[in-house]
């Protein structure tokens, strides 16, 4: 599956005069295109979808789709580790969840 997932940008550079950003998914993250959304600033956030920056949204929106896509397990399902779902898959198996305490 994939999803369009809300992160908060961390940074911003331009890159061979294509704008990018450093975008934080709940803990993962990732590089992202800003081409769609060129006045989009550091701390602010976006819906973003195969990597790229869609639509801005609020701060309190990113938070609860954040905490619902993580405990319905799609954080992992997305962002997880390649190797290890496809090692599960293989084995007929559900990857394992890391748990992170904080």
């Amino acid at each position: 599956m994939c999803l369009a997932v809300p992160g908060r940008v961390l940074d911003i550079e331009e890159r061979d005069g294509t704008r990018m950003a450093t975008v934080d998914f709940g803990g993962v993250v990732k590089e992202v295109c800003l081409e769609y959304l060129p006045d989009l600033q550091v701390g602010e956030y976006a819906i973003v979808h195969v990597g790229f920056a869609l639509q801005r949204l609020d701060e309190e929106s990113a938070r609860q789709t954040l905490e619902l896509f993580a405990e319905l397990g799609l954080l992992q399902e997305e962002f997880g580790d390649p190797w290890e779902t496809a090692a599960a898959e293989a084995a007929g198996s559900e990857p394992v969840e890391e748990v992170h305490n904080q």
